[in-house]
């Protein structure tokens, strides 16, 4: 998968999704902001990437201290505005070498990582726009699928420092019905004696989701309740609510 081009790609898609929006519409799934703060969340997000990457950071850049952190107030400039954050991180990690290592939210890793965490990040923020317009939201498999494991993955290394996601014991089971995923399109989430780990492999789990990758993608990351996605569950539904609970982010 070329993540730079899905990076542009789904950044230019969320522009245009709420372009010609209202910038006052409420967005549910992230409750007190509006389309206007959310816009300005994915714009200044990839801005403050970029300039972590390009001054080689170890700590965080404070979101008051991003350069042209706020977007113009022209819609047309404001889109321009957005679209070029991401060009600005894959500048950046050219300049400064996708090895180089740099703060991220998963610790100090290469600066390359940044490019798949924006992917997903714009794309899960583009269906919260798209949900509170009530428009169309669909997502390549193949993207939808990555992002479920990225989240995973965010979702062991924050399990290190809070409570696991999934008691000893205890499987989640995930299978998405697209066709051609092949095996990275199951997850199979566990809490053995190696402690919380994951796999692609096919599993019965002590519960198991199926159904279309994009709405398990919406569901893991709480933008659907299973009960109005295409989601079958089979087995301990509390074994999920618990996940749910465990892996705010």
């Amino acid at each position: 998968m070329d993540f730079r081009a899905a990076l542009l790609d789904q950044t230019q898609a969320f522009g245009e999704l709420i372009r010609s929006a209202d910038p006052s519409t409420p967005v549910p799934t992230c409750p007190d902001w509006t389309l206007k703060q959310l816009f300005r969340h994915v714009g200044r997000g990839t801005r403050w990437a970029a300039q972590i990457i390009a001054e080689r950071r170890t700590e965080p850049v404070a979101p008051s201290d991003v350069r042209n952190g706020k977007p113009p107030d022209d819609p047309d400039a404001a889109i321009e505005w957005l679209n070029g954050g991401p060009q600005q991180v894959i500048m950046a990690i050219d300049q400064v070498g996708s090895d180089a290592r740099v703060w991220t939210a998963a610790g100090i890793r290469p600066a390359g990582w940044w490019i798949r965490r924006l992917l997903h990040e714009v794309g899960v923020h583009r269906a919260d726009a798209a949900l509170s317009l009530g428009a169309d939201y669909a997502m390549p498999p193949d993207i939808a699928a990555d992002a479920i494991s990225e989240w995973i993955e965010l979702m062991m290394l924050q399990s290190q420092r809070l409570k696991p996601a999934l008691d000893r014991g205890r499987t989640l089971h995930l299978h998405a019905t697209d066709a051609d995923l092949g095996p990275t399109g199951e997850w199979t989430i566990s809490n053995d004696e190696h402690g919380l780990t994951w796999t692609h492999d096919h599993g019965k789990g002590d519960v198991a989701l199926r159904g279309p990758v994009r709405d398990l993608l919406l569901a893991l990351v709480r933008r659907g309740q299973v009960s109005e996605l295409d989601i079958e569950v089979f087995g301990d539904e509390a074994v999920w609510d618990a996940w749910l609970q465990r892996t705010p982010f």
